[in-house]
């Protein structure tokens, strides 16, 4: 393995370097964050229970809602269970216990898997069928596909299966984190004494197993449980039932233990693996009480953390039907298309990208214009360009070693250049893929740093430094999503190109910061916590606190007391405020006294509504900011994140644009009043998405 360049000392505190994180206290008025996540789950079931909605593309929304449910268990169900483990009486900002909160989740949460199941089993799977694409059970298949059947088990089932028998001389065996078992009850046939095994269907084998037709698949535990009588000769098999179970899966690093960041991540894994504390277990519906009973005493958990399900569990496992080749059953393919600034005349190469910024700064807008000819083409020009010395690159999330970007960051270092990345293994969930690319890059001898133990590095951000003859000029793209061409096709998000010198200048200062021992607080253009962005924030918000003020914000997430408090009382003193959040949002819309000038919406659709994107003042001479933050206290306190100015007016015009159709769609859109979400009546039927990929294709015909 290479020896990593230890440029950042991993226990070198976060206070000593940036200041000390304050403690944030909520000031009241807000909605319990965990039931708001569930609301926006809910929002998501809504589109796969929508019959406007694609068959193929309900049966996605389907296991998204699954997986984001999976991770909700997780990480905040599983924070919840730690917190009574031990003993935490603090309440929540509004005013819930811990102990409260999971009964509220349990209440929302068995509504929301009922509504799954029934959606699932009544509906899209039953559309489905009629389109031809088929879910059948075991029991109604002929016998020319059970031989089939039969024949898949033997050969790539049989050999990975492991029964595990439960009785005195067999401890309950370790129930892995999100895995699909069939429990057993088999009785011996000389003796009458029955038992109990546990086998644990491998994740290698496909979650819904197709027939030779591709058109008909059959879910993979009934294929086991039809050949049980394999896996235990010579005794009976009384019952079987599927079941999974989710384990508690966020553990923090702390920072003074952490002798080497990379180390500590691995540690992670593997706790999270292992992780002991069991806090969901799902059951197919009449599951034998005698196996419920046993599960739940053996795995220490309470009848409210059981779930019983109609539908086939795991239904994340459809994404694997997802992928079928019936595109007449998803949304129409979108092409992106290449923002004017950066398309190519006819006949003639790819334009040169730094030429085109030192006119001008250009922002793209993605998945409506093309990821590869603006990121991944200002990335490979870079390696490719021998002007170039220097290239420095912030790495949250990537499609790993297939990716354009990785593979040019290599180029450039083998090539001689100065390159610098600089990855987060602590985002969570891809910690492992991150690790496995990390060494790649290392191999090819770019200079690989691991960010400040106890700050992420959330910001997106890419400097590059180039030798032209008026001298050095520093190159820069900033967004507020990750550099991954696959999520760039589905997430929406927002970039800045710029020549800029001030925004050099400060990507220069925050890169020092990052990977060596610079403690620069001040930056010319861009908000950066957790230095300046929540006070800077704040200030901006209050700027605006006053009759005709005009506030409009776009984020993910909407938790932070503070930032609420600060929106509340602009709304108080004449401000007009519209925010548009996907997910969380604590804020209570629309009450009199309180909020009666706050519009809250939320779009859900096609794609995911991604992009950081605040305005403060009234067109055109408001001040814009794009970025990587939500207004949430991880965000704000312990994340290293970057807003930056948009400041060209027709670029600023682009953003008016995106809030103009987001806040008029009556498609795709909710609003929030008080604590309850409901969607916006139709009336135009305007889909925000669709009409920004019209607005797109436009703008690439008339200014290509």
């Amino acid at each position: 393995m290479a020896q990593r360049p230890q440029v950042v000392s991993p226990l070198l505190d976060v206070s000593t370097r940036l200041g000390p994180v304050p403690a944030r206290e909520s000031l009241g008025g807000e909605i319990n964050r965990e039931l708001s996540w569930l609301d926006f789950n809910t929002r998501v079931l809504a589109l796969a229970e929508d019959e406007r909605t694609p068959l193929l593309e309900r049966a996605k929304f389907l296991a998204i809602c699954s997986r984001n449910l999976d991770e909700f268990f997780q990480v905040r169900v599983g924070g919840l269970k730690q917190q009574l483990l031990l003993g935490v009486a603090q309440r929540s900002p509004d005013g819930m216990t811990p102990r409260e909160q999971l009964r509220a989740i349990r209440s929302r949460v068995s509504d929301l898997v009922m509504r799954q199941s029934y959606c699932f089993g009544a509906d899209v799977a039953l559309g489905l069928e009629r389109a031809g694409v088929r879910l059948v059970d075991w029991a109604s298949l002929d016998r020319a596909d059970r031989d089939h059947l039969s024949g898949v088990f033997t050969t790539e089932m049989f050999p990975v299966l492991t029964p595990l028998a439960v009785d005195p001389a067999h401890p309950f065996p370790y129930i892995s984190n999100l895995s699909l078992n069939l429990a057993v009850v088999v009785r011996d046939m000389d003796t009458q004494t029955s038992h109990v095994a546990r086998i644990k269907v491998p994740p290698l084998l496909q979650r819904f197993v197709p027939l030779r037709d591709g058109e008909r698949f059959v879910p993979v535990e009934q294929v086991i449980a039809a050949h049980l009588d394999e896996l235990f000769p010579h005794m009976r098999v009384v019952s079987h039932h599927s079941f999974r179970l989710t384990r508690n899966a966020d553990y923090d690093l702390e920072a003074e233990e952490a002798e080497d960041l990379l180390e500590a991540v691995q540690s992670v894994l593997e706790q999270r693996r292992r992780s002991p504390l069991a806090v969901r277990l799902e059951v197919e519906s009449g599951t034998a009480d005698e196996v419920c009973t046993l599960l739940t005493r053996e795995l220490d958990l309470e009848s409210d953390d059981v779930y019983s399900v109609t539908a086939p569990l795991d239904l994340g496992g459809l994404w694997e039907l997802y992928a079928i080749a019936r595109p007449d059953l998803k949304y129409p393919a979108w092409a992106p298309v290449t923002a004017p600034p950066l398309a190519a005349a006819r006949g003639e190469s790819p334009p040169d990208i730094f030429r085109v910024l030192r006119a001008r700064d250009v922002l793209v807008h993605h998945p409506y214009e093309s990821f590869a000819t603006s990121v991944e083409a200002f990335v490979e020009q870079a390696a490719a360009d021998p002007r170039v010395l220097a290239i420095k690159q912030t790495l949250y999330r990537t499609s790993g070693s297939v990716s354009p970007i990785i593979h040019a960051l290599v180029r450039a270092a083998e090539s001689g250049k100065q390159v610098v990345a600089l990855i987060e293994l602590t985002a969570r969930f891809d910690e492992q893929a991150n690790i496995e690319w990390a060494q790649m890059l290392e191999d090819a001898g770019v200079h690989v740093v691991y960010g400040i133990v106890g700050l992420k590095t959330h910001a997106k951000l890419t400097l590059v430094v180039r030798q032209e003859e008026s001298g050095i000029r520093r190159y820069c793209h900033l967004g507020s999503g990750n550099y991954n061409p696959d999520t760039a096709r589905v997430y929406e998000d927002v970039g800045l190109f710029t020549g800029d010198a001030g925004f050099g200048a400060d990507l220069s200062d925050l890169f020092n910061l990052l990977t060596g021992y610079s403690r620069q607080r001040e930056y010319h253009e861009l908000l950066v916590a957790p230095l300046t962005l929540r006070s800077e924030l704040i200030d901006l918000i209050d700027r605006e606190s006053k009759p005709g003020g005009l506030i409009a914000i776009k984020v993910n997430s909407l938790v932070d007391g503070e930032i609420i408090q600060a929106l509340y009382r602009a709304s108080q003193s004449g401000a007009d405020v519209d925010l548009l959040v996907r997910g969380i949002c604590c804020l209570r819309a629309g009450v009199p006294g309180l909020s009666e000038r706050i519009r809250v919406r939320s779009i859900v659709g096609r794609y995911l509504e991604h992009s950081r994107i605040y305005r403060f003042g009234a067109p055109p001479d408001a001040a814009h900011f794009v970025g990587s933050a939500d207004m949430m206290p991880r965000n704000l306190d312990r994340r290293l994140e970057v807003l930056f100015p948009v400041l060209a007016p027709t670029l600023r015009e682009r953003l008016d644009e995106i809030f103009e159709v987001e806040l008029a769609d009556d498609a795709l859109a909710w609003e929030l009043k008080g604590d309850t979400w409901s969607r916006v009546p139709e009336s135009e039927g305007l889909d925000a998405q669709e009409r920004l990929q019209q607005l797109a294709l436009e703008r690439a015909r008339t200014q290509g």
